[in-house]
């Protein structure tokens, strides 16, 4: 999702949504790049209306899925838990691939 989230700020701050500019944000937030990651998400953006695509998406169950992340981080991360996060981020290399369907 970081990735995603950092087209959004490029966006909102009016800043041209590219690789460089996203591995910019990426690292200034210290994420570990991905450069399969970028690229996908940027192809995926390739002629997407942003502002459109933000409009027609509303998700309002996003807002208690994200109030529990940090309960979940203060308990301290199991094996287990380590395990879903890396099925979790094989989940969202096919999500973004799948980007441009979502928004075009």
């Amino acid at each position: 999702m970081e990735y995603v989230y950092a087209a959004m700020i490029l966006h909102a701050a009016n800043k041209e949504v590219n690789e460089e500019n996203v591995k910019q944000i990426l690292d200034a937030a210290g994420v570990e790049v991905d450069e399969a990651r970028v690229k996908a998400l940027i192809a995926a953006l390739e002629n997407v209306d942003i502002d459109e695509a933000i409009k027609s998406a509303a998700i309002p169950s996003a807002a208690p899925a994200a109030a529990a992340a940090p309960a979940a981080e203060s308990a301290g991360e199991t094996k287990e838990e380590e395990e879903e996060e890396e099925e979790e981020e094989a989940s969202e290399e096919e999500a973004l691939e799948g980007l441009g369907s979502l928004f075009g």
